[in-house]
């Protein structure tokens, strides 16, 4: 058999939202980064293999102005730009090229992390089975991130973790139970249905389960709206090992998912309404919630969350509501009690670094699901878009250590300069304002129309009423003029994706405040010009645009920059909420 050795400054496992962001914050950051992943695809319970929607703060839509913007912001972006007709494989596509091509980053796909090799407290290495080449990856770093999900390099290196429910005493949470134990929330096997233009018959497999009447289901009637695209508390798993019983509940799981559908299609009293519909796609990798969680030197807790999060070093936050899925799942049904209740908090709240690292193991940090959190706190965090900015933030941390010579606790004492960078790099930090530098700040801004000041203010997006915007039409400029000539490097520019809904596909039965294509809001067509010789010269014009974060690098001197804003992807009004020079 094969064994390659690869050296390289931080090695992330795992490749869904988190660790996707996590190595393309790293790399991009200066770091050099090899991602294993242990499927074929990137993008976890969002990829192909499991079709759950990234979800995050903005709960459905019905929070507006807090969708995570940065790496996550800019994949999704990108993905309905490229991919209309919501196809999966192709947003597998899209994910694959943004870390395949991004320099610095190596992909090891279809890589199984087995082995790590310590010393002391800290990680030398780990190494991995690539099933499709049958070849050994031993992978040396100097940090090492999990973003697995299933916290895997806790078992192979000593790494402190947590399985289970806390006790209510333990951290003063009202919503965990009286004694603590090893119960989890679930994994989901999802169902995509078609229609066509002829009734489609149905008949189930004779080992699929029977559910005749609605009541035999969790939410009973009123819990059938999404049988286009599966139902969540199709869920096994939390009174089991989450972990190593994933094969035997992925079995129970695909009797009850047949046998939904069966329901759907032969017994429910508005099968008719299903009539032409058959089954398109099965789920056959469940998409995990819950199993471990490591122990950072701060363990994010309910009555963190409750509090809005506001630490001094919040490096990424969430929203989510505290829903805990009950442990039976499914079969909560049979005793009457639902299968998830949904506890209230905030959005946002924020997360603190010291969550994303481990307090016993000196370079392994972590993101994602596997974050440094209680049960009842991880029910809210565990959603995509808020792992993707927690490994935004992780990969970010990492590469300014290395950049520094320091282990990843040591990053606390550069908070301002990481929270700045993150900032820079297009994330939002609740309560943080981003800072700019003289040119910036000290030269005239003019705007054709309105009040420009609000574009170098340092805050990135709306905030509760206030836009923090220039409101721009097509036609309209903002001109910096400065004090003396002077060098610009780059033009840096946040624009309009309309934050105030949420990025869901089509089919989604929840409608709300939704956004399937780029937003007509979104500057289309817009030019750079700079001032020379006092005459404005155009530098550079941007065509096609779709994306939020948007840098043009200019490299010359010059007596004032302009933005003109030519068209929009629909709209007569669009916003520009940060237009600053580097």
């Amino acid at each position: 058999m094969r064994h390659e050795t690869h050296e390289v400054d931080l090695c992330v496992v795992g490749g869904g939202l988190a660790g996707m962001a996590a190595a393309l914050a790293a790399a991009r950051n200066g770091a050099t980064v090899i991602l294993m992943q242990d499927r074929p695809v990137l993008g976890g319970n969002a990829s192909s293999e499991c079709r759950v929607q990234i979800s995050g703060a903005a709960r459905g839509g019905s929070v507006p102005h807090v969708r995570e913007t940065g790496i996550v912001e800019e994949v999704r972006l990108e993905n309905i730009y490229r991919n209309p007709h919501e196809v999966f494989t192709i947003q597998d596509t899209v994910f694959y090229e943004k870390l395949h091509f991004e320099p610095n980053l190596e992909l090891l796909l279809n890589c199984t992390c087995q082995e790590a090799e310590m010393d002391g407290d800290r990680i030398v290495s780990i190494t991995g089975w690539q099933l499709t080449t049958e070849t050994k990856h031993t992978v040396k770093a100097r940090i090492f991130a999990d973003c697995s999900g299933d916290g895997i390099l806790a078992p192979l290196t000593g790494a402190e973790f947590r399985i289970g429910r806390e006790a209510r005493d333990e951290f003063g949470e009202t919503i965990a139970p009286e004694v603590a134990d090893s119960r989890t929330m679930g994994m989901t096997l999802l169902f995509f249905s078609r229609e066509y233009d002829t009734p489609q018959p149905y008949e189930p497999p004779n080992w699929a389960y029977t559910f005749e009447s609605c009541d035999d289901m969790p939410y009973g009637e009123r819990g059938h709206s999404r049988w286009r695209c599966g139902y969540w508390w199709v869920e096994l798993g939390g009174e089991y090992d989450s972990i190593h019983d994933t094969e035997k509940l992925r079995d129970e799981l695909l009797k009850i998912c047949y046998g939904v559908w069966d329901h759907l299609k032969n017994h429910c009293e508005h099968k008719e309404v299903l009539t032409n519909h058959a089954l398109d796609w099965i789920q056959f990798l469940p998409a995990k919630r819950e199993s471990r969680r490591y122990v950072g030197e701060h363990v994010l807790t309910q009555n963190d969350v409750a509090s809005e999060g506001r630490f001094d070093d919040i490096v990424a936050y969430g929203g989510w509501t505290m829903d805990d899925h009950h442990p039976a799942g499914f079969w909560s049904v049979r005793t009457g009690d639902p299968a998830t209740i949904f506890h209230e908090g905030p959005s946002p709240y924020g997360i603190p670094y010291r969550s994303l690292y481990s307090r016993n193991i000196v370079n392994l940090m972590f993101a994602g699901r596997d974050a440094s959190a209680t049960h009842a706190a991880m029910s809210s965090t565990r959603v995509m878009g808020t792992c993707g900015v927690m490994g935004q933030a992780a990969g970010t941390a990492a590469a300014l250590a290395i950049e520094k010579g320091l282990m990843p606790a040591g990053i606390k004492d550069h908070m301002h300069e990481l929270q700045q960078t993150l900032l820079y790099d297009d994330c939002y930090l609740p309560w943080t304002a981003q800072e700019f530098g003289p040119l910036t700040m000290e030269s005239q801004l003019v705007a054709s129309q309105g009040d420009p000041e609000p574009v170098r203010d340092g805050f990135g997006r709306q905030v509760d009423d206030d836009p923090h915007a220039w409101e721009a039409h097509p036609g309209d400029t903002v001109t910096y003029i400065f004090p003396d000539q002077a060098h610009v490097d780059e033009v840096s520019l946040t624009l309009d994706s309309d934050l105030s809904k949420r990025i869901a596909h089509s089919w989604n039965a929840n409608r709300l405040r939704c956004i399937y294509q780029i937003p007509p809001e979104m500057p289309k067509t817009f030019r750079i010009e700079g001032l020379v010789a006092g005459e404005w010269q155009t530098l550079a014009t941007v065509e096609k645009n779709h994306q939020r974060a948007v840098r043009v690098t200019l490299d010359q001197d010059l007596e004032g920059v302009r933005f003109a804003l030519d068209e929009t992807w629909g709209s007569d009004t669009s916003r520009v909420y940060q237009f600053y020079l580097d």
